[in-house]
């Protein structure tokens, strides 16, 4: 249609209508002149055009086409330095994960993911290599950085899909139900452990969820606890030689299948669209955990347009996401 808005500023203004943290504490000094969600629509910008430097973003919305998205980073007729782009930018990566986690629990109220199934969210970490090459571990030791491509914020891990792997784990929690909906995310070095980011994960969890979905790695006592805490029934994999023959065995495996299923789809799905089989285009935990979460809530803001205009929300989400 003629004069129609482009996709990418209608994905913009949306969020004006996402639900924001409660602002913190005051401190002492001059209140920020520009809102948080000013530059959360520049993250969002940086991740559909694939934009990894403040500069290149600053660059970009200087051409004539990018006006209409630029026009939506004024406010009250003032337009941020690129000092200040810089700086508040530079700190979205610490936010993020409050963020996504209340945009998850926006999303279950509207969606409704769990209205004719079982209330069940799937925790997991999923492996993204490091840009730059490795820092093998005698090197590391003996504190020499080979060449300077090397991102020595990132870490070792070893997955049971991929060997050894240098880089960074996006850690999820996704509801388990014919949609999958990110609801709470981290991004850490790799060598992170599995249950001790799981307790932030939990953190962020709708109060409707009754069942959390994990595997070995999370049949931690932390973990158990932290479930405790929110009401949650924790159902997880047992070490031990298989089979298991204890109580229960036939209900875990069924429970293990949609866990693998909500966690493998939603990962595949997540870096497809993204291009996250390689290496990750950033380096440095910012400008990385800024790329991988945006990305999440990118994905989240995609779910939520679509299903304001009724659109499938598991048929189409690549293209469309590319299409912006």
């Amino acid at each position: 249609m003629i004069g129609e808005e482009p996709l990418l500023v209608k994905l913009v203004r949306l969020i004006d209508e996402m639900p924001m943290p409660q602002p913190k504490k005051k401190h002492r000094g001059r209140p920020p002149t520009y809102h948080d969600r000013l530059f959360l629509k520049a993250l969002l910008i940086m991740i559909v055009k694939r934009l990894t430097k403040v500069g290149e973003l600053l660059s970009v919305l200087e051409e004539p086409t990018m006006q209409p998205l630029k026009a939506l980073l004024i406010h009250e007729g003032r337009y941020p330095s690129r000092r200040t782009w810089e700086r508040r930018l530079g700190k979205l990566p610490e936010t993020l994960p409050e963020q996504i986690g209340l945009l998850g629990r926006y999303l279950v109220g509207r969606i409704e993911p769990w209205a004719d199934s079982g209330r069940a969210a799937a925790l997991d970490s999923t492996t993204l290599r490091a840009k730059g090459g490795v820092w093998h571990k005698k090197d590391r030791e003996k504190g020499i950085v080979p060449h300077s491509r090397i991102d020595t914020e990132a870490g070792w891990t070893k997955s049971g899909w991929h060997g050894w792997v240098y880089g960074w784990k996006l850690h999820l929690a996704v509801s388990v139900s014919s949609v999958w909906i990110p609801l709470a995310a981290q991004l850490c070095p790799a060598n992170s452990a599995d249950n001790i980011v799981a307790e932030s994960l939990l953190a962020e969890l709708p109060h409707e969820v009754r069942f959390i979905l994990g595997d070995t790695h999370y049949n931690a006592p932390n973990v158990k606890q932290k479930c405790r805490e929110r009401s949650f029934l924790l159902v997880a994999s047992r070490g031990g030689p298989y089979p298991h023959t204890d109580d229960g065995v036939e209900v875990r495996r069924v429970f293990h299948k949609l866990r693998s299923v909500a966690n493998e789809n939603f990962n595949e799905h997540y870096k497809g669209i993204f291009q996250a089989h390689e290496q990750v285009p950033t380096k440095g935990l910012v400008a990385t955990g800024r790329f991988v979460l945006g990305a999440v809530l990118l994905y989240q803001i995609a779910l939520l347009y679509r299903h304001q205009r009724g659109l499938p929300l598991n048929v189409g989400l690549k293209a469309f996401i590319r299409a912006a």
